[in-house]
């Protein structure tokens, strides 16, 4: 078999919940072949290597030096990915780690030094950027057919801050809150369609559940070197839920009932302690007695982040759960997109490109060091109560047909 058909060897370190979130894709799609797993819970270990075939290491490091993987997907905890990732570069495996990049710029640029030192691939994802309508939209704005860019709109109610959490997931200093969490994606999104490169922003957050101690909404303005500018706004404390504009598709692109958000405080109520909590979200990752496998019923709709108008000057483009709604002044069209059997599979596009074709990646580690800029800038502006002028910005990629 040549190499351009040969499935991708994956590793996976950490086996909590965006691993679980990835499972339908990385199960379910022929160009990648679960390889390696290591989680510290050793019984979660051992249900992967059961389900998937795969080896069940005792450590990171294991892992990473495991000869028959070829690239790891990296879903620690936040604070974590910049170890795992120069662990991962220095047995040379190439890497995919989950949004945000890392907490901090320096621990991004030590990312980037330790992989282009090792010469190995770093994607970072899974965020909402990779969403087919997304891209579709960046196309139509690239071929110039409505104009240039002005303005892009984004804004998401869910109810975030009362899904089960770990302590650290309500720490600001350890990634907790929906800015390094949520906005990872918010930002990747309207950067893609704005061009990339933000010369300034200006922001405020919200805290305002002291149980609940760390960032639960955020709005941002957003000020790119094009003259463009956009709107950002996020608010995760679970009362209005911005799905009713989205025809009741859920995030992950699946049916919703319009009383999740009220469902979800509720179920809080009963947890009695921040341990009962944990475990609580633990039971609900892959492997635990609460976990639901995907029945592998093929998605009728695309995974999204809430509602997203770009503006050019002829057109506006509203992004959908099945394509992108183009109004101009012939009137209101949709261009709809063909949904594929495996949910997040924009995600392995982009990887198996890189891995087979030698393709750059989009969302490469200069691109989500731009976004992991902007979103500590969120936090500095609503700090300092000034606009944050950015110096590590990167354009938007071209998008590949």
């Amino acid at each position: 078999m040549s190499k351009e058909m040969t499935p991708v060897r994956m590793g996976v370190l950490g086996l909590g919940r965006a691993f679980t979130l990835m499972v339908p894709t990385l199960s379910g799609d022929r160009r990648i072949q679960l390889v390696a797993g290591f989680d510290p819970n050793a019984a979660v270990t051992s249900t992967f290597a059961r389900e998937f075939g795969g080896v069940a290491h005792v450590s990171a490091e294991s892992l990473c030096a495991d000869p028959n993987v070829e690239w790891i997907y990296i879903a620690t905890p936040h604070q974590l990915h910049e170890e795992h990732v120069s662990l991962a570069a220095k047995h040379g495996k190439h890497v995919l780690v989950e949004k945000p990049m890392a907490l901090s710029l320096a621990e991004c640029s030590r990312m980037q030094l330790a992989c282009k030192q090792a010469g190995t691939h770093l994607i970072v994802g899974h965020s909402h950027s990779f969403n087919a309508p997304v891209l579709h939209a960046r196309r139509l704005i690239e071929s110039g057919r409505y104009g240039r860019i002005c303005m892009v709109h984004a804004m998401n109610f869910t109810d975030f801050l009362y899904r089960p959490r770990r302590p650290e997931e309500l720490d600001t200093s350890q990634g907790g809150g929906v800015v390094f969490s949520q906005a990872a994606h918010q930002i990747d999104i309207v950067r893609m369609l704005g061009g990339g490169d933000v010369a300034s922003v200006y922001a405020r957050t919200g805290r305002w559940d002291q149980n609940r101690p760390t960032e639960g909404a955020y709005s941002a303005i957003l000020n790119f070197e094009s003259g463009a500018f956009a709107s950002v706004t996020y608010n995760g404390y679970g009362y209005y839920d911005t799905d009713a504009q989205m025809g009741w598709i859920g995030e992950m692109g699946k049916p919703k009932a319009p009383n999740t958000h009220q469902m979800t405080r509720q179920r809080l109520r009963l947890v009695l302690d921040e341990a009962a909590e944990a475990t609580q979200k633990a039971r609900r990752n892959f492997g635990g007695n609460d976990y639901v496998p995907d029945t592998g019923t093929r998605p009728s709709a695309f995974q999204h982040f809430g509602p997203v108008i770009a503006s050019c000057e002829r057109a506006d483009l509203r992004l959908t759960p099945s394509g992108v709604e183009v109004h101009d002044i012939d009137g209101v069209r949709l261009d709809a997109i063909k949904v594929p059997s495996v949910p997040r599979s924009e995600v392995v596009d982009e990887l198996w490109s890189v891995a087979r074709y030698g393709a750059p990646p989009m969302h490469s580690a200069f691109w989500s060091t731009a976004t992991m800029e902007v979103c500590l800038a969120i936090l500095e502006s609503s700090h300092t109560g000034e606009a944050i002028i950015l110096g590590h910005q990167d354009s938007a990629p071209v998008i590949r047909p």
